[in-house]
C-alpha cells in the first residue's frame, strides 16, 4: 500500500502532468503491477496498491508516474493481504 501526500497547492505544472499521470496509471492497470488508485475528496492524499516483491520494486513503479516528483511525502507498507469487491458490468446477451 502506497499513501502520496499532496502539495498543498497545485500550480499549473502539476496540472498539466495530470493527463500523463492517468495514462501512465492506465498502463500499470493493464500490466498488473497496479490494483487500486484513490484520491482523497480533499485532494490531499493518493492511495495506491501496488503489486511488487519489495519496496524497491514500488519504488521505481512510483518513478514512471509523471507526479512523484511532486509528492510531499511517500509511505510504503507491505500488506499481508488486501480485500476488495471486483465490481465489473453485466455481460451484454447476443441473442
Amino acid at each position: 500500500m502506497v499513501i502520496m501526500k499532496l502539495p498543498p497547492s497545485l500550480n499549473d505544472e502539476f496540472m498539466s502532468l495530470i493527463p500523463a499521470q492517468r495514462e501512465q496509471t492506465s498502463k500499470l492497470f493493464e500490466d498488473g503491477k497496479l490494483t487500486s488508485y484513490s484520491l482523497a475528496l480533499d485532494r490531499s492524499f493518493l492511495w495506491a496498491t501496488v503489486i511488487a516483491p519489495d519496496t524497491e520494486a514500488v519504488r521505481a513503479i512510483l518513478k514512471t508516474l509523471p507526479l512523484t516528483k511532486y509528492m510531499r511525502k511517500i509511505d510504503i507498507s507491505e500488506l499481508y493481504f488486501h480485500e476488495s469487491i471486483n465490481v465489473q458490468l453485466p455481460q451484454p446477451s447476443l441473442n
